[in-house]
């Protein structure tokens, strides 16, 4: 059993992650087995995907892997219904070409694809858009339509519009504040900050059993081909523990990255720099994820774990910081004392000061890699720092080149986000130093 859907969007903050929501929580209440995955490098919608369904959610992205890895990561989904959150537009990317885009997951792993329109304030025109977007590529994918934020009035009218267009519809979410879902400067607010969360899914699914046809949903995902069995790492006894940091502050992280340290002989211990006052005791490694660390930097300053950790590294202990670990390792975050191992100042900025993809290609041995090795990364910041690093050049998909990451023997501390499973021999890499660390 392959069954799986892809729910796509027209552009951001059309509806994907309300419809997406919507669509588990009414499949879930039918007792419909499901998995949950998120297109491109995102954090935050499955958290949301992993509070409706109770299970990790993973993420594809074309740029980490390529197309037979896409696949083999869906056949993790064998036995339930895989359902698929697009990101951007449907054929947004990179580049006018759109590379690396949701039409790119779509397309390589055979997924047929519904098209999510956000309907408000609009009537005949969204004809042309659906037929735009059904016939800009030949094989664009695209088989059913939801309209989001629509009249119940209206609904007959673009149901009519939708089958001129060629695609299926699938029903509609009415405007509803009660199930909104808010942002802020990375997106959407995490899952664990919405209060009313299991109310507003609730709710959702409530609306989603009445306007969506779900039977047609998941009529479209058996209509999907079979696909590889998932190569999953053989796992090994676990060698070591790695502290893995883990709160409001810290939140963005990989599953895969997880099941993949798991999986080559690391022991998780998730602990709290917001809260907790020591490092689990048995740790060989530390890993500190993005997230919002510049939202609580002054809890975070009057917090002494962020000595116990600087003293940690400073011992040798392998530590693996990404974007808001790296924050925390400065000096100084929007003024406030952090950890004080990156001797630089930062500050959270009015705009995007990195957004995209990179290649890291290491200038010198470090903790992750010897010299030359290369991974893909993703960025995604509003704060800068007085002090980038120059472990690593980075290189955009345009070619263009900066250096970044402070990485030593024991340390990798930088803006990029890493994916190991781009490249396992990192994550291989940490878990056998924290391993000789903890064995001194």
């Amino acid at each position: 059993m392959n069954d799986r859907v892809l729910i796509a969007g027209t552009r951001s903050g059309c509806g994907k992650t309300t419809v997406t929501c919507a669509l588990l929580q009414a499949l879930k209440r039918r007792g419909v087995p499901l998995h949950a995955y998120k297109c491109g490098p995102d954090y935050i919608d499955p958290t949301f995907h992993r509070r409706v369904l109770g299970v990790p959610s993973g993420n594809l992205d074309p740029f980490f892997l390529p197309g037979d890895a896409l696949c083999r990561a869906l056949g993790a989904a064998e036995g339930s219904v895989a359902v698929i959150e697009g990101v951007m537009g449907y054929y947004d990317g990179v580049g006018s070409a759109g590379r690396y885009s949701t039409w790119d997951v779509s397309r390589a792993t055979d997924t047929p694809a519904v098209l999510v329109v956000n309907a408000r304030g609009a009537y005949t025109s969204v004809g042309a858009l659906m037929q735009g977007f059904r016939t800009f590529r030949q094989d664009s994918g695209l088989q059913g339509v939801i309209f989001n934020d629509a009249s119940p009035s209206l609904y007959g009218g673009l149901k009519e519009l939708a089958v001129s267009a060629g695609l299926t519809p699938l029903g509609f979410l009415p405007h509803s504040e009660a199930v909104t879902l808010k942002s802020r400067h990375l997106g959407l607010l995490t899952a664990g900050e919405v209060g009313d969360l299991t109310e507003r899914l609730d709710a959702l699914g409530d609306l989603a059993e009445q306007f969506l046809d779900l039977d047609g949903v998941l009529s479209l995902a058996a209509g999907a081909s079979g696909l590889p069995a998932a190569e999953e790492p053989a796992a090994q006894t676990p060698q070591v523990t790695v502290a893995v940091a883990r709160d409001e502050a810290f939140c963005f992280l990989y599953e895969e990255n997880l099941r993949l340290l798991e999986a080559l002989g690391a022991r998780l211990a998730f602990f709290s720099p917001l809260n907790d006052r020591h490092l689990p005791p048995e740790a060989g490694g530390v890993y500190l994820p993005g997230g919002y660390p510049e939202l609580y930097a002054a809890r975070l300053a009057a917090n002494p774990i962020r000595q116990e950790i600087a003293d940690a590294v400073a011992a040798g202990m392998p530590t693996v910081a990404e974007c808001g670990g790296f924050l925390y390792l400065h000096d100084t975050l929007e003024g406030e004392a952090m950890a004080g191992v990156i001797h630089a100042e930062a500050r959270r900025t009015d705009r995007l000061r990195r957004f995209g993809y990179a290649t890291l290609r290491a200038r010198r041995d470090n903790l992750l890699c010897p010299a030359e090795e290369t991974i893909r990364v993703h960025e995604f910041h509003y704060c800068d720092t007085t002090d980038y690093g120059d472990a690593f050049t980075a290189e955009k998909p345009d070619g263009t080149q900066r250096t970044c990451v402070h990485a030593t023997d024991t340390l990798w501390a930088g803006f990029p986000h890493l994916y190991f499973p781009a490249n396992e021999a990192f994550a291989r890499r940490f878990v056998r130093k924290a391993a000789q660390y903890a064995s001194l």
